[in-house]
């Protein structure tokens, strides 16, 4: 069983979060602006909210696993974790609720393809983590 994101020294955890938290704001800032030139005012700020419901959430999360703990073991790194998922959740909800009861009008379409648009850049996070555990096992000669 592979259990190396378990130990945050075998790569540099902290630059693919904050890689992958740069890339989601640029793509959220990207579809914004195409969709602000094209479709008008309204699409390009729903983009630009929909991708920073996105992100903030995502950036609470990174925080919450970057900051150094008292106990750096494994069962802090999974606590922590564990919190950070229901603050993510959290915070997701609330903005969601906060955008849709003050935002006015709103284009639900702009707003919700820029949410998912901006989280599936999450998965080239997780692709450059996977990239560089490979080159860790292949610089220690495995």
């Amino acid at each position: 069983m592979d259990v190396a994101f378990l130990v945050p020294e075998a790569y540099d955890i902290k630059s693919v979060m904050l890689k992958t938290l740069v890339a989601q704001a640029g793509v959220g800032a990207v579809f914004g602006a195409s969709l602000w030139s094209i479709g008008g005012s309204v699409a390009g700020y729903s983009a630009l909210l929909g991708s920073l419901v996105a992100v903030v959430p995502n950036a609470f999360l990174a925080v919450r696993l970057a900051v150094p703990r008292r106990d750096p073991g494994a069962h802090a790194l999974v606590r922590a974790a564990y919190i950070g998922e229901l603050g993510k959740l959290a915070l997701t909800v609330l903005l969601f609720s906060l955008v849709f009861t003050l935002v006015k009008p709103l284009s639900a379409a702009a707003f919700f393809a820029a949410f998912i648009a901006t989280q599936l850049v999450t998965l080239s996070g997780l692709l450059m983590q996977r990239g560089q555990e490979q080159d860790t096992s292949n610089s220690n000669g495995s």
